[in-house]
């Protein structure tokens, strides 16, 4: 089957397998930031955006993406090193294996949040949209620490915890 898809504003026409999952149409395309971790949509680190909107590439059928706008880590670079250094800063990131699916998952909320107009934002937002993102490395807190810091300067306000 032949497919169309636009990544990170690129255009991709190639043939696929029906079964192929978007992880793999991706990663053989060199797009190397989507990692493959479980494979069973409980990690998180191979999220990508669609159309916006962050999934799990693993779990993703290539054919979902046919004429759509797929967007990798590799399309989002100034983004993702900010957010990177405010990790870095707040010791968050040690083996920085989960980094890519965990920055996109923080992108997705910024950008959200940005074309909504919100400015206030809770502890609980921020871990709602990191429940898939599967770190072994840390408490996670230095991570929130990290977040708080770059929304601030994003100009959205993290209200509750600490």
């Amino acid at each position: 089957m032949e497919i169309r898809v636009k990544v990170n504003k690129k255009m991709i026409i190639r043939e696929i397998s029906p079964d192929m999952m978007l992880i793999d149409f991706l990663r053989e395309n060199g797009y190397t930031s989507v990692k493959r971790g479980c494979e069973t949509s409980n990690c998180g680190l191979c999220t990508v955006h669609l159309n916006g909107k962050p999934v799990l590439s693993c779990s993703t059928p290539a054919l979902r993406a046919d004429g759509q706008q797929v967007t990798t880590l590799e399309g989002m670079q100034k983004d993702a090193t900010q957010i990177g250094a405010y990790i870095a800063d707040e010791g968050a990131e040690q083996c920085g294996y989960c980094s890519p699916g965990f920055i996109m998952n923080i992108i997705a909320m910024k950008n959200e949040w940005i074309a909504e107009e919100k400015t206030v934002a809770s502890e609980d937002d921020i871990l709602t949209y990191l429940a898939g993102n599967l770190c072994r490395c840390t408490g996670y807190m230095g991570h929130i620490r990290a977040l708080r810091k770059y929304f601030a300067a994003n100009n959205i306000e993290i209200t509750g915890g600490k």
